[in-house]
């Protein structure tokens, strides 16, 4: 690997770009396969709703122990180099996905898929901290805006198409060797993403930060949690954002056994459905700014935090595929405004002298609500039912954009 010294700097800036979309890139075919129907290919095994919430909350328990730790392990290695590493241990878990269905028989595929996902989260923890301080590294200040929103667009880009081929590949080859297949490609876009994250180098020389100022990582996680701010007004926003974060994770699990159990839908139309959410969710983040500029970061957040319960109502309304698809639609677009619009409405309340320490409660609020919400979504579908669960969801989500409207 060529050292920062023999190359000019913009030289190094447009290799690490460039590494930055192809990893990116890669991401999105991943998450097009295995990510968009791992919860799909399990439900069909039969998986029951406590297992599916498991699958979801599993990693964010796994975070909540180990973030802190694994923060402080960071700051003692190579930062980049380690995140690649972590990448290569947490990916190999894909390779897994593809050869437990030729040993294991359905039932005990399920507890299987489980556990892996549990022990993909150690080095998975080590890869999300490891990467956004990779990122802060790697990108100076000024191009961020830029970087980031060309990395977004060619996730969805190639989310969508991949969702689309993976669909098309679930419909006309045999089960459960179709899911093999598109298991695979996940791996190709794993492995993809792995090799350019290696190709990524500092744009300064790494030096320890002193002890004083390791408030916190990459990811927000830091040696100590200041819960002192939670008593002023950024504690009423945490609130808020904790309800919200709480309506995301409440209904993720059973969205796969709704369009499975209960809608009865082709892997090919669930495959429609999720290519249309993707290209909307990228039409959404892409009118964003403009948005912004007519009614700014507050107006833009509050419209979207109100408007955030359309997809799990309208799922939960469906009979057919006529709301499914409605559901996709609008929802993706919601959700591509709402993604950057909670962000700049979060930077825009944050002090930009103490980032890391509020950023460490906005993470932890995160993900006590997506592990709290991952089983109670399930246990609401087993008392009530699974449509009920979904709509009840819905509500959450609108009550939490009212709280986010009083208090962020």
């Amino acid at each position: 690997m060529s050292t920062l010294t023999s190359h000019p700097p913009r030289t190094l800036l447009r290799r690490n770009f460039r590494a930055l979309y192809a990893d990116i890139f890669g991401y999105g075919i991943l998450a097009g396969s295995t990510l968009a129907f791992i919860n799909v290919y399990v439900a069909r095994l039969g998986a029951s709703n406590i297992e599916m919430g498991l699958l979801s909350a599993g990693p964010a328990l796994i975070s909540l122990l180990i973030a802190m730790p694994i923060g402080r392990w960071l700051e003692r290695r190579p930062l980049i180099r380690t995140t690649y590493l972590s990448s290569i241990w947490f990916r190999l878990g894909y390779v897994v996905m593809v050869l437990l269905p030729w040993f294991l028989p359905p039932p005990a595929q399920i507890g299987s898929y489980v556990l892996l996902v549990l022990l993909m989260s150690i080095p998975g923890t080590a890869l999300a901290i490891g990467f956004n301080a990779t990122l802060a590294a790697t990108v100076p200040p000024d191009w961020r805006a830029h970087v980031i929103g060309r990395r977004n667009a060619l996730m969805s880009l190639s989310m969508t198409a991949t969702s689309l081929l993976s669909g098309q590949l679930l419909d006309h080859i045999v089960f459960p060797i179709n899911y093999q297949i598109v298991f695979g490609i996940g791996v190709v876009g794993a492995a993809m993403s792995t090799v350019f994250l290696g190709r990524i180098q500092p744009i300064a020389p790494q030096t320890p930060a002193p002890a004083s100022a390791r408030l916190g990582n990459g990811n927000g996680q830091g040696r100590a949690l200041r819960l002192d701010l939670l008593r002023g007004p950024f504690g009423l926003m945490m609130i808020a954002y904790l309800f919200f974060y709480l309506g995301q994770a409440v209904p993720v699990p059973l969205f796969a056994k709704m369009q499975v159990d209960q809608l009865k839908l082709s892997d090919g139309v669930i495959s429609i459905g999720t290519a249309a959410f993707n290209g909307c969710m990228l039409i959404g983040s892409l009118y964003l700014a403009r948005l912004t500029r007519r009614f700014g970061h507050r107006g833009v957040f509050a419209i979207a935090a109100l408007l955030y319960g359309a997809y799990p109502l309208l799922l939960g309304l469906a009979e057919s595929t006529v709301l499914f698809f409605a559901a996709s639609i609008l929802g993706g677009a919601i959700t591509g405004v709402m993604g950057g619009a909670q962000v700049n409405r979060l930077m825009e309340r944050i002090p930009h002298d103490d980032l890391p320490a509020h950023m460490a409660l906005n993470n932890m609020a995160g993900n006590i609500a997506l592990l709290v919400g991952s089983m109670l979504g399930p246990l609401l579908a087993d008392a009530l039912g699974l449509r009920e669960a979904i709509l009840i969801s819905a509500a959450v989500r609108v009550l939490a954009g009212v709280a986010l409207v009083r208090w962020a």
